[in-house]
């Protein structure tokens, strides 16, 4: 009889657990729905979001689209890439160069007027328009990592050398947007935006849009990829991941699939950075450092990697760390991040989520 009711017990959590994620699921998409609508609320209201948190949530939602489009590539295509940041900072950069040019009227942006440039540069015509920069914000990121993947698909470049070469690309690209002949602002990137569409960035109303456009981002990101993992695509993925040889013994090609999710991954970075640049204000090629890529890693690590939702955990619970790490002990957040990484590695193998799941079926 004992036997039988465990049975029924088991049998009841696994028809609830689906249930139950889903409806976990459901209200944190309320509450972040609900939080622009709450910005435009008076500053005086008790139920009132300031434009700080709104910020803060804003450029979390961003990283969480990081952390997904690489649990695509190493989570489940297993090609752990330390690069991502690159991708993400020239979908930042692409927008940037809109805003700079509705800042600066028909004249120069501000920082080629200070080093005495008389004309854009060639790559600057027809950033005053949105539909072009939306383009250049798909197109940058999405074309290097083309380049990038064929040859190295084609070279059948996998493992660490694949992650170094990754690393190696984001830290050459940091160095070129660092000099300011290259006219991207040198160090101090892109900063002081004020209107884009016509309107003024920092009005409640356009915080509000984008923040909800950045939790549209997110959650189309999401059933994009759910129905890739749950499609035949998704399951040559994982083949590919656990045992390419035996994948290419079936007959399959593995470089086109891994051609494909690498350049989808890298134009859903570039999407993400779009969305983080008008929120947080700034771009500037610290985005590329090779520690921002690493960090990203870690949120995907932590999460639980292959499972889609776990690096959104995994973004969300670094990142409210290092908010709360750099204001209360700012020289202390490396080692807390690094003391992170060898904990989940040690004792986390397959993230937080692996731990739920391991604890709901025990």
């Amino acid at each position: 009889m004992n036997a039988i009711n465990q049975t029924l017990l088991a049998r009841a959590s696994a028809k609830l657990g689906p249930k139950v994620s889903i409806a976990v699921g459901l209200l944190v998409l309320a509450v972040l729905l609900a939080m622009p609508l709450l910005h435009l609320l008076p500053a005086d209201h008790a139920l009132h979001v300031s434009a700080y948190s709104l910020t803060l949530v804003g450029k979390i939602l961003c990283y969480a689209i990081v952390a997904l489009a690489l649990d695509l590539v190493w989570g489940y295509a297993g090609m752990l890439s330390l690069g991502h940041g690159l991708f993400f900072a020239l979908g930042g950069y692409a927008m940037g160069m809109y805003l700079m040019r509705q800042s600066a009227g028909d004249g120069l942006p501000a920082f080629m007027s200070f080093l005495a440039w008389n004309e854009l540069p060639w790559y600057w015509y027809g950033t005053s328009s949105f539909l072009w920069a939306m383009c250049l914000v798909v197109l940058a990121p999405g074309l290097l990592a083309l380049v990038f993947g064929f040859f190295a698909f084609r070279s059948r470049i996998k493992g660490v050398y694949f992650s170094i070469m990754t690393q190696a690309l984001t830290f050459a690209g940091m160095l070129l947007f660092f000099r300011n002949e290259t006219g991207f602002g040198g160090n101090n990137g892109f900063t002081g935006f004020t209107r884009i569409l016509g309107f003024d960035i920092t009005a409640q109303g356009t915080r509000a849009v984008l923040f909800f456009a950045t939790v549209v981002l997110l959650v189309g990101s999401l059933y994009l990829g759910f129905r890739l993992a749950r499609s035949k695509f998704g399951r040559v993925l994982t083949a590919l991941r656990d045992a390419e040889n035996r994948l290419m013994f079936c007959g399959y090609d593995p470089r086109g699939y891994k051609l494909f999710i690498w350049v989808l991954s890298a134009v859903l970075c570039g999407l993400a950075g779009a969305l983080y640049v008008p929120q947080v204000g700034i771009i500037n090629p610290s985005e590329m450092a090779p520690t921002q890529s690493i960090e990203a890693a870690v949120w995907v690590a932590l999460g639980g990697r292959g499972t889609l939702i776990g690096p959104l955990l995994g973004a969300g619970l670094v990142n409210g760390m290092k908010s709360w790490f750099t204001v209360a002990f700012p020289e202390y957040w490396l080692f807390a991040l690094g003391a992170l990484f060898i904990v989940v590695t040690l004792f986390l193998p397959r993230g937080v989520v692996g731990l739920l799941r391991k604890e709901k079926d025990q």
